[in-house]
């Protein structure tokens, strides 16, 4: 099975690419960001002048796959037709990685939501197995993100134990989303930095970080429509101290603030990555 690769410096901040601002992001001057993304139920049939902009972003960026309908967690047969497509779409723009959320979204239609899937034991190889079977079709591994929740229906486990069994089983990489981190240990009280060090670093493969909004002091809902907030740069410069530098896109969906801003705030995600490997440097010299 083969495993998504990107360039050699894994020091990459990426954007989503949305149509609203894909004129934007087309001006944009060279080097402005180092990876784009995109749902790719959104992209796979689109043709015209949307399709012509988005070959001469992947001409110029690596283009990364994050899935909206996959409904792994759900009980209606994987896709199939839809996870060939993908996989054809993957090697049409040579992606590096593809990834979904560890999550359901369908029952009996498509709900318009990503709905946790119930973090009991009978649960962890029903949907492992899934996820092997989207593996062997697209002949390589996929990632998983860690998805904000707001109720935890039936629960046995911990959310963090979940993840890690379903990733071992599975044996597929995560896409460790910081702003999720952040948001769940607000609204179901927990230490945020103590659930990263239970995560297998080997297994983080990409990140997220984006903004939400503050319903109340104990309740965060994951937004992708405002800026990432200091509390989540912290959190997000912690887990490169935890895992590394990897490859880091900024979400933003909506409420789009104009394009020096957003740039801005991949330059964040830069800046962070450039000062963990500051003192990865430093550290090599001083031995």
């Amino acid at each position: 099975m083969s495993v998504a690769c990107w360039p050699a410096d894994a020091a990459l901040a990426g954007v989503g690419l949305r149509r609203e601002i894909a004129a934007d992001l087309a001006a944009a001057s060279q080097g402005a960001f180092d990876f784009i993304e995109v749902a790719p139920e959104n992209w796979i049939r689109v043709g015209g002048q949307y399709a012509k902009k988005l070959r001469a972003l992947t001409e110029r960026v690596p283009l990364t796959l994050h899935g909206l309908s996959l409904n792994i967690g759900g009980f209606a047969p994987i896709d199939t037709e839809l996870v060939k497509s993908i996989g054809l779409f993957i090697k049409q723009h040579q992606c590096p990685i593809y990834s979904e959320h560890l999550s359901y979204c369908g029952d009996h239609g498509h709900l318009y939501d990503l709905m946790p899937i119930p973090f009991r034991r009978d649960a962890i190889s029903f949907v492992a197995e899934r996820i092997l079977q989207v593996q062997d079709c697209l002949g390589q591994r996929i990632a998983l993100e860690n998805v904000s929740y707001y109720a935890a229906p039936e629960q046995e486990i911990s959310e963090i134990e979940f993840i890690n069994a379903v990733a071992k089983q599975a044996d597929c990489d995560i896409l460790l989303d910081v702003n999720n981190v952040y948001v769940n240990s607000i609204n179901h009280g927990y230490e945020a930095v103590d659930f990263m060090q239970k995560l297998p670093a080997e297994r983080i493969a990409y990140m997220h970080v984006g903004g939400h909004f503050v319903e109340s002091e104990d309740l965060r809902v994951d937004t992708h429509g405002a800026a990432v907030i200091e509390p989540v740069w912290q959190l997000l410069r912690e887990a490169y101290s935890l895992f590394g530098v990897v490859p880091t896109l900024l979400e933003r969906d909506f409420n789009f603030p104009p394009l020096a801003e957003l740039l801005a705030e991949v330059e964040q995600v830069r800046g962070a990555q450039r000062s963990r490997k500051g003192e990865l440097d430093g550290r090599l010299h001083a031995q």
